[in-house]
């Protein structure tokens, strides 16, 4: 069967070597979800669109879905570039957190608007939004992102009661096997979670992404905030990400 082509606007997530001149691509695509490509040629120095497939890149990608499963990239058109993040080591550290995050919690290839949405304003916010030096993973717009990312796949931690009794005072700790905070009584072996954490994390939900650096987060908080998500992730996806090895 004839392969097809197709347009799509997409975001690159990873960029791998391939051979002496290829890239394999890990894309997240507003029409497909997760897409896995084959851009040819584009290490070479005369490569029509290389400098066009680099991470945190949004792009209007034309590919080809042959038989197997990776499409080859036959064209590839800038959105944004997002150069200016790239180049700055604070800001790619964070941008770097959040493409692994989607890459983790959106591995389908199925179309997510509003992921994809999500991405692209989570991108837009790094270029505009002042990154404090530090840890990416401490970064408020990290820390924001990978919340917003955990509702829509339906991970979102519960935090307004007791996950386990429903007592909505004293939440003294977070329980990833409840799903959310938990209260004094039931706090027994929970990661633990201030009144602060939990108002941080929510104030995290609450605002845009651009502007979660307005968000009360910094310390213990962040600290706590940070616990909530890898405990999460660990928990109910079996995963841990590599770009928070450095908290």
């Amino acid at each position: 069967m004839a392969g097809r082509g197709y347009k799509t606007e997409a975001v690159v997530l990873r960029s791998l070597r391939l051979g002496e001149a290829d890239r394999v691509l890990h894309l997240y695509t507003l029409e497909r979800g997760r897409v896995g490509a084959v851009a040819k040629g584009v290490r070479r120095t005369k490569s029509r669109f290389g400098a066009r497939v680099e991470p945190l890149s949004h792009v209007e990608a034309m590919l080809h879905q042959g038989g197997g499963e990776l499409h080859t990239v036959t064209g590839v058109d800038l959105v944004r570039s997002h150069h200016a993040a790239r180049e700055d080591p604070a800001r790619l550290g964070v941008g770097l957190v959040g493409l692994e995050a989607m890459l983790r919690l959106f591995p389908e290839q199925e179309g997510n608007a509003r992921a994809f949405t999500a991405l692209t304003r989570f991108l837009d916010a790094l270029d505009e939004t002042e990154v404090a030096a530090g840890p990416p993973a401490r970064d408020p717009l990290a820390l924001s992102f990978q919340l917003k990312l955990l509702w829509l796949s339906g991970y979102l931690p519960h935090l307004t009661s007791c996950a386990d009794c429903g007592a909505e005072t004293a939440l003294a700790g977070f329980s990833p096997r409840a799903g959310g905070a938990v209260c004094t009584a039931c706090a027994n072996a929970a990661l633990p979670l201030s009144a602060d954490g939990i108002i941080g994390i929510e104030g995290l939900l609450a605002r845009p992404l651009a502007e979660a650096g307005a968000v009360p987060l910094a310390g213990r908080a962040a600290a706590e905030a940070l616990g909530v998500v890898t405990a999460t992730y660990e928990y109910h996806g079996g995963f841990r990400l590599k770009t928070l090895a450095a908290r």
